[in-house]
This record gives structure tokens, sequence and C-alpha cells, in this order.
């Protein structure tokens, strides 16, 4: 069995006190929990100070381009839909350039778990504002203050058909590793939403933020009824943010569907030969 130095890559470089070591270190344990070992995993990366933990994380992986990470991570579980995939990412590269991936994945229901390093800003880039950002925030990329209103991810994914969305704090390592390994165990597209305080360019949404506006979902929350999570995810307007999993619905996922894929993996299969029977519809 694997443990927790098998899934070790080169040491982090990120900034002491960033959000990112606590999530880097759940996604590891949660792995390790789950009984995998680095060689059972595919984990793709998107760009920022999030994708850096391809270096640091020990496993099958994918760097992707800005905002591509998701549908890298669709290709390969179409490849192998047996395969455990992962996709890493943050808020700026999954809800501002992935933004239109991200929908089209719920919609799918594809079995991926989406892991989001919410923080607010472009930390890779010095701190520019991103599209979870507060309205006003002021950053190099907004001097005067942000115009527009932050994106909800959790409502976002809610109600575009995701059927596992979840919301955890970097400083609540425990939750976020038990929250981690039901999204990675849940059959359908997962999004773990992670508040993750940026301590270098972020002076609001800080530890002591979250701290005193975050709350744990008690053990009799109903996480089958949409219209509750629809509430839980618009209180994030008021800077309430529900920890736990928010919704959680059975549904056949998007390789279920494909007949093709019954009996073998696309890997499994004979690689396709009789061309003729392409040409022919266009000779």
């Amino acid at each position: 069995m694997a443990n927790l130095q098998d899934f070790n890559g080169y040491d982090p470089t990120w900034c002491p006190g960033c959000g990112n070591w606590g999530i880097g270190m759940s996604i590891k344990q949660a792995l390790v929990q789950l009984g995998f070992d680095p060689s059972q995993v595919v984990v793709v990366f998107g760009i920022g100070c999030s994708g850096n933990m391809n270096d640091f994380l020990n496993a099958y992986s994918f760097h992707a381009l800005h905002g591509r990470a998701i549908t890298n991570a669709i290709g390969i579980k179409l490849a192998n839909h047996r395969l455990p995939v992962i996709a890493v990412v943050g808020d700026g590269d999954c809800y501002g350039e992935g933004g239109n991936h991200l929908i089209h994945a719920c919609r799918g229901n594809h079995d991926i778990t989406v892991i989001v390093h919410d923080n607010g800003v472009y930390g890779l880039t010095t701190g520019q504002v991103a599209p979870t950002g507060q309205k006003g925030y002021k950053s190099k990329s907004t001097p005067q203050g942000i115009i527009e209103r932050p994106i909800n991810p959790l409502f976002l994914a809610l109600t575009q058909g995701a059927s596992f969305v979840a919301q955890a704090f970097a400083g609540d390592a425990l939750k976020t590793i038990e929250i981690i390994k039901e999204a990675i165990n849940h059959r359908g597209f997962s999004l773990v939403n992670i508040l993750q305080p940026c301590v270098t360019f972020n002076k609001v949404n800080t530890y002591q933020y979250y701290l005193k506006n975050t709350y744990k979902l008690t053990s009799d929350y109903e996480r089958s009824n949409y219209d509750l999570a629809i509430e839980k995810a618009l209180e994030r307007d008021r800077e309430k943010f529900p920890i736990g999993v928010i919704y959680q619905k059975k549904d056949l996922t998007y390789t279920d569907n494909l007949s093709q894929l019954k009996e073998k993996t696309l890997v499994e299969k004979e690689r396709f030969k009789d061309y003729d029977l392409l040409f022919k519809d266009f000779i």
C-alpha cells in the first residue's frame, strides 16, 4: 500500500502560509486513504500557483494549457474510463479561461473530479483579480475596484447539471480530505471548490475572514435536496460559506451512455483499420 511519501514530488515553492500547502497535503492524504498508489490515478493541472502542483505531486500527470485542464481530463477519461481522473485548477484558470469547459463538463456529467483553488486572484501573475473576486476588490488590474459581479461557482455548477458539488476550506485539512475522498468516489462530475487564502496578494479573504464566515453543514443536511443546495450556494452572495457536500445525486455518467465502452476501454480496443468504411461517404 502506498504512503504519503510515495506521492511526494519536488519540494513545493508556494509562499509560506499559502492555502495551497493545505490543499496539496489534503489531496495526497485522500489518495493514500483511498488506497491508490501513484500509478493508479491521473491528475491534470491547469496554469497558475495551483498548477505548479504538477511538480509537487507524484502521479500520472499532465500539465494542460490555461483553462484547458478539464478538456484534457475528459479526454483521458474517455480513453480509459476505469481510471480515476482528477483536475487540479485555480479559480481564474477554471472559472475564467476555462469557464465554458466547466459548463459542458457539468452538462455531460463526465466522471472526473475537479478541485478548484479559489483565492480570488491570479496569484502566479502577482495578484490580478480573478472571476471569484468580490465586487469592488482593488488589484493591479482593477486599481479602482472590480466592476463585475463575482462568479458563484457552486450555483454555476448546480444549475448546469453537476451531480456532486462541495466546498472546503484550506485551513481545515481534515474536512478537506474527507470531501475530496467523497468527490473521487462519486460516479459523475464532481466539483470541489476550496476556499484558499492567498497570503501574499489577497489581504481581504484571509484565514481570519474564512474562520469568521464559514460554517460546516450538519450531519442531517439533506444533500440530495436540489432546492436547498441552491439556497446554500447563494449564501456566498452574503459572504457566508457552507463547508461540506452541498449536493449529490446518482445519475448515469457520460461514459455510461457510450455503448462502445461497455466491454472494453478505448485503450484496450483493437486499433481501427477499416478506413474504406469511412471514405465511402466522401467518394
